[in-house]
């Protein structure tokens, strides 16, 4: 185990085992994040979506909803995570000639006793899979890169920004 203290890991109980958090005693905050990635490729497969030439059809648009998608199911996907009310999901998807590739950027908003971390990096996670995915008939090394959070507000522990 790492040198962090056992007692600042919220998800480990008195015995070290896997717990969920109880949040019922915290305030109802609004609470933001923004996670970030990016996907890196070759020019002509970057000109080929950009010129929107790809056989499995819309990669941007697709990524992007797949994202939105996955920020919702969190909760199903981490075992630890609360499910949470979302009340905004936006996921962008910024062209990068000097990737060349993709810049990926999800913010997620709630009013909630726990923030949207996780949901925030999700949302970047998926879209990044998902414009592999679109776009694997015309190259297979791209790279997704970098995925992390930007910034969150709100909740005890305050702010962050990266």
């Amino acid at each position: 185990m790492s040198n962090i203290p056992q007692s600042k890991l919220s998800h480990l109980n008195e015995q070290g085992e896997a717990q969920m958090v109880d949040v019922s005693t915290k305030n109802v905050t609004r609470r933001q994040a923004v996670a970030g990635g990016q996907v890196r490729m070759k020019k002509a497969t970057f000109d080929a979506i950009e010129a929107g030439n790809n056989p499995k059809g819309d990669v941007l648009g697709t990524a992007k909803l797949a994202g939105i998608m996955a920020a919702k199911q969190t909760a199903n996907l981490i075992p630890l995570c609360h499910p949470l009310p979302l009340h905004k999901i936006e996921v962008k998807l910024t062209p990068d000639q000097n990737l060349p590739g993709y810049q990926i950027e999800a913010t997620v908003i709630t009013k909630a006793e726990t923030g949207v971390e996780m949901e925030a990096l999700t949302a970047v996670s998926v879209a990044a899979l998902t414009l592999y995915d679109m776009a694997k008939a015309l190259e297979k090394s791209m790279q997704i890169e970098n995925i992390r959070l930007i910034s969150k507000t709100g909740g005890k522990s305050g702010d962050y920004n990266s």
